[in-house]
């Protein structure tokens, strides 16, 4: 099912056939620079696993993103339910990873402006949430091109302490 329609991307369920793909996406080092780690092949399969379950429980979740141009699969932009212990949580997450060579042309931009209005016109959201590591400055930027406001600095509750990536920023966006 396609959920989503933008001039560059459809964002849809996911596909068996995604899942290759998926793989080598979230074992990109430089994808997942700003993730404590690399996940592997069996790590992305729960991944893959909750993604489809979270559209079960909720009827939302992290859409598959599929390029128009290439009609690949480039990687994911949707909601997430965020459950971490947090003053903020629970609450539901915009997310959006791409894999490298979509880098740099907007379509995170793209994606994510079409999945806030899908949330608040569709399925009645009243606020929307984005958090990332402090460091991260190009996921903040894709933030704050969709709307989203900074809340506050926070230190992630799954992330080691000792790690550059603990220290995290909240964004929101209300309906």
């Amino acid at each position: 099912m396609i959920y989503i329609e933008t001039p560059r991307l459809i964002l849809r369920d996911w596909k068996d056939t995604d899942l290759p793909a998926f793989r080598k996406m979230n074992a990109d080092e430089h994808v997942m620079h700003y993730f404590p780690r690399t996940q592997t092949n069996e790590e992305t399969d729960r991944f893959y696993e909750a993604i489809q379950q979270e559209f079960q429980d909720y009827d939302y979740g992290l859409y598959a993103a599929e390029s128009k141009e290439t009609n690949e699969f480039i990687g994911f932009i949707g909601f997430h339910r965020a459950t971490f212990d947090a003053d903020f949580t629970p609450c539901v997450e915009i997310g959006y990873r791409l894999k490298g060579e979509a880098w740099g042309r907007g379509l995170a931009t793209e994606g994510a402006e079409a999945c806030l209005q899908h949330g608040f016109e569709t399925l009645n959201f009243e606020e929307v949430y984005s958090f990332t590591a402090k460091i991260n400055t190009p996921s903040q930027r894709v933030m704050e091109k969709i709307g989203l406001h900074f809340v506050k600095e926070f230190d992630h509750p799954k992330v080691d302490p000792s790690s550059e990536l603990y220290r995290h920023v909240l964004y929101k966006k209300s309906r």
